[in-house]
């Protein structure tokens, strides 16, 4: 369940948003500059709302009234950027490896292996960044993002940057992950196809 009721502000930017919905996957649609990074950005903990909440599932993230605003590092969401964002220093095993890391102190419940598996990057591992193909970098931010043990998962347009034979071809893998992960995901898409390929509910910000 995703709950959030916040306002915006950011310089000339303004935007009251109410998301209330029980969908596990949730897609965010609108036109640029409409503010739907600014939202994930919030749920994130990376912009502050001017006033509001956030809940994810029953767990505050943000409430104005009541003083709480968890830190980023604390609040266990996975984000997936419109670029991959990966360490260029960093083999691929250690990128994925380096995400693991956010999520200790509980037991997780994304290992290595099941990751590995789960996104066909098997043959990836022992890779440099810079030799992986676009979508091949998306899976593996994608895996990242899960090994950092999430309680949401936010991609922000992940095949806007992809050819189109690499969006068909990242496509299985995220239907993949929304259906074997089973965890809240919010997606922001322009593209129709997407969202009716992945997104179980829409929401658009005009």
């Amino acid at each position: 369940m995703l709950s959030l009721d916040v306002e915006l502000r950011r310089g000339r930017f303004r935007r009251h948003v109410r998301i209330e919905d029980a969908a596990r996957v949730v897609a965010l649609t609108g036109p640029s500059g409409a503010g739907k990074t600014t939202v994930l950005n919030a749920i994130a903990g990376l912009v502050k709302p001017r006033a509001g909440r956030i809940e994810v599932d029953g767990r505050v993230l943000f409430d104005s009234a009541r003083g709480i605003d968890l830190p980023a590092h604390r609040r266990r969401v996975g984000y997936v950027f419109q670029d991959a964002r990966l360490f260029p220093h960093l083999d691929v095993r250690a990128n994925l490896l380096y995400g693991r890391h956010a999520g200790r102190g509980e037991g997780p419940r994304f290992g290595l292996e099941p990751v590995v598996s789960l996104l066909g990057i098997e043959a990836l591992l022992r890779r440099r960044t810079a030799n992986l193909s676009g979508g091949e970098a998306q899976r593996v931010a994608i895996g990242r993002a899960l090994l950092s043990q999430p309680a949401i998962l936010l991609f922000d347009e992940p095949l806007s940057a992809l050819d189109q034979a690499r969006r068909e071809e990242l496509i299985p893998y995220l239907q993949r992950v929304r259906d074997e992960v089973r965890l809240p995901m919010l997606y922001v898409s322009h593209r129709a196809e997407e969202v009716q390929q992945l997104a179980e509910a829409t929401h658009r910000l005009d």
